[in-house]
């Protein structure tokens, strides 16, 4: 039989043997799957390079996971196209209930060929390392919430109060050294708890540390510093920002940004009648929470502190005017919508929302410099 000249190849990945389905490319074409292969690396390229002497072009696709990116980089560098797709955002049928690999890998090359499925964007091996170490920084700070909220809930549970109102100072923590109770299993108890508070602040520390060594030698690096000069972006917020977001040149515009960070107002509209929610709170969750506390800065009248003084004359002409177009309007937002009436969480959110903009023309300005 001939083959197509043209084909698609949908990959469903797992740790020890990817499932390969192919279609061919015309209307209608073939559907064929050519069952499983062990998931190393050269038996990948082995497949790739069989598969690339029998037809003229070739299209991959696989989802999005914890099989990381590997598997793009190999194919592109064969010089084959290859999609990782987004796998919410896969079509399915509603009734659909059973799901296997040779279903999912048919799927996947049917979908391609149709081109029904959405891309995600795919990292250099530098920028997922910093992604990756900003997420290991965001993880160490969810274990010290979580360490910290087990030693408070333990001193509540034996009626014991803190005096002033804020925690986790020096003088709440000489105050939880004081603290004596009668059965040693509990004073032993209370001193494991409070350790590992500490080794969870010394990781985040030593997190936040490597963070700021590799900032001046990334190639997004100068889009970090420059973002600082915005009111309530400090380093954190910034390479977080960043990170996950990549390079803002992919977003024509800031609106499609703030679609992708879910702070958008979701709508249910039909015919002459319009109904608007809530946010959408799709996209990146991470970077959506820093900035509606990023946000929070706002409600201060526009001021430029000693800290933020430093980053704007280091910084371009061009950004240091961004920066302060975005204090003079969003301090003046915040205080437009609190006098409407309006609760801070929606407030946060809305200015969060422009905050976006402000920080896409930033990265713009510095990307084209």
């Amino acid at each position: 039989m001939e083959h197509s000249t043209e084909v698609f190849v949908g990959i469903d990945v797992s740790k020890l043997r990817n499932a390969i389905a192919v279609a061919d490319g015309e209307r209608g074409g073939e559907l064929r799957y050519l069952g499983e292969i062990d998931a190393s690396e050269e038996s990948m390229r082995r497949f790739v390079k069989k598969l690339a002497g029998r037809h003229e072009r070739l299209h991959f696709c696989y989802e999005a996971g914890p099989m990381g990116y590997g598997l793009h980089r190999l194919i592109t560098e064969l010089g084959h196209s290859c999609m990782v797709v987004a796998p919410s955002l896969i079509p399915r049928k509603p009734g659909d209930r059973v799901k296997t690999n040779r279903r999912d890998a048919l799927a996947l090359a049917k979908l391609l060929r149709a081109d029904e499925l959405t891309a995600v964007w795919v990292p250099d091996e530098g920028h997922e390392a910093m992604r990756d170490l900003v997420r290991t920084r965001s993880a160490a700070v969810e274990s010290l919430r979580v360490h910290r909220q087990q030693v408070s809930a333990f001193m509540l549970k034996h009626g014991r109060v803190f005096p002033r109102k804020t925690g986790w100072t020096m003088r709440y923590l000489s105050w939880l050294q004081e603290q004596r109770f009668e059965h040693p299993a509990h004073q032993i108890a209370l001193q494991e708890m409070v350790e590992a508070v500490r080794i969870a602040k010394e990781r985040v520390t030593r997190l936040e540390g490597a963070i700021a060594e590799f900032v001046p030698s990334w190639s997004l690096g100068p889009v970090v510093i420059a973002l600082q000069t915005l009111r309530g972006v400090d380093l954190i917020v910034a390479v977080t920002f960043v990170a996950e977001v990549g390079d803002v040149s992919r977003f024509e515009n800031p609106r499609q940004l703030m679609g992708y960070l879910g702070l958008v107002p979701s709508e249910r509209s039909t015919g002459d009648t319009i109904r608007r929610g809530g946010i959408t709170k799709a996209g990146n969750g991470r970077v959506r929470h820093m900035l509606v506390e990023s946000a929070w800065t706002y409600r201060h009248p526009p001021k430029v502190g000693k800290a933020k003084l430093y980053r704007l004359e280091a910084a371009p002409p061009k950004v240091w005017e961004i920066a302060w177009k975005a204090q003079s309007r969003l301090t003046a937002r915040y205080r437009a919508l609190i006098a409407r009436g309006k609760k801070t969480t929606v407030v946060c959110a809305a200015v969060a929302r422009e905050l976006v903009g402000f920080m896409w023309s930033v990265a713009k300005e510095v990307r084209a410099a």
